[in-house]
């Protein structure tokens, strides 16, 4: 293998998993005997850890709250996971692979296993959807500036100090 070869840009899928699943129906069998349309809470998150060198794991976690009036018809928390071989890559990409194309991959799983545990709880599904990863990743970055912003101290010089 040439020095060039080895330097080349490397990206692979490991694996991909469901790391963690929760169903909770609290107001069974009640809850079935509702007429109300219930409401809808989506929250969504993704993370990413380095877990030996060049190897990666990034994790898309969804939590589905829907409620009927005050009552909680069902919560569903999934995470799914995937382990990402990334090696020889711009340290200033790293972050860019790791929070957008890694999710845009493990998430239509996710999207899958939260629709198929809804329905098999009983429930019509619940289908989630598209992310634009990027534009989330690009969100969270400004929203981390403007926290680093507020955060740093002000020095106040009054008129005519020098």
């Amino acid at each position: 293998m040439s020095a060039q070869q080895s330097n080349d840009p490397v990206f692979g899928i490991q694996r991909l998993y469901l790391k963690d699943l929760s169903l909770e129906i609290p107001g069974a069998p009640q809850i079935f005997l509702e007429t109300q349309v219930p409401s809808v809470e989506i929250q969504l998150d993704v993370a990413a850890q380095a877990l030996v060198e060049g190897i990666y794991e990034t994790t898309v976690t969804v939590t589905v709250t829907t409620k009927v009036g005050d009552k909680v018809a069902f919560l569903v928390e999934a995470k799914q996971a995937g382990i990402f071989e990334v090696r020889n890559v711009p340290d200033d990409q790293l972050p860019l692979i790791l929070n957008v194309v890694c999710p845009n991959i493990a998430y239509p799983y996710l999207r899958s296993n939260v629709a198929d545990v809804i329905q098999r709880a009983g429930f019509p599904p619940i289908h989630l959807s598209e992310i634009n990863f990027e534009a989330l990743y690009q969100q969270r970055l400004q929203q981390q500036a403007q926290e680093q912003a507020a955060a740093r101290p002000s020095i106040y010089v009054p008129n005519g100090a020098q």
